[in-house]
């Protein structure tokens, strides 16, 4: 079992920056692949970015590319998502989610029943 808890959420205007922050506790973290997927009002979650298990590799949608940056501390069992450039179509509920596996290889882990646990997500609205 893990457990994920994601902070660092809030309102900031377009163009503007904000980091947010997974935690995790249980099994060992670093035996994890984590994800960061969103959920705006009425659609459905979608995939936002991946990242390896060691911090080596790394996969965006095309939506962020060159907007956000994924990193892992896998000494603090934290990754984070570093959001830059925000527009108000980035608003959405914002999901870390970790995928039991020690492949490098995270190209294509962008579906959601490729995860095994969610955290309860944390709010992004970013104005016009």
């Amino acid at each position: 079992q893990v457990q994920l808890v994601e902070s660092g959420g809030g309102l900031v205007q377009a163009g503007g920056s904000l980091r947010l922050s997974c935690a995790a506790s249980g099994r060992r973290f670093s035996d994890y692949a984590m994800g960061w997927f969103r959920q705006a009002p009425g659609k459905e979650r979608d995939f936002v970015a991946v990242i390896s298990w060691s911090g080596s590799n790394t996969y965006y949608a095309d939506s962020v590319k060159g907007r956000f940056t994924m990193s892992r501390d896998n000494d603090k069992d934290t990754v984070y998502l570093q959001m830059n450039s925000l527009k108000p179509e980035d608003t959405a509920v914002y999901y870390c989610a970790a995928a039991l596996s020690k492949s490098s290889v995270v190209f294509g882990r962008s579906s959601r029943a490729q995860y095994d646990y969610w955290g309860p997500g944390t709010q992004v609205t970013v104005s016009s």
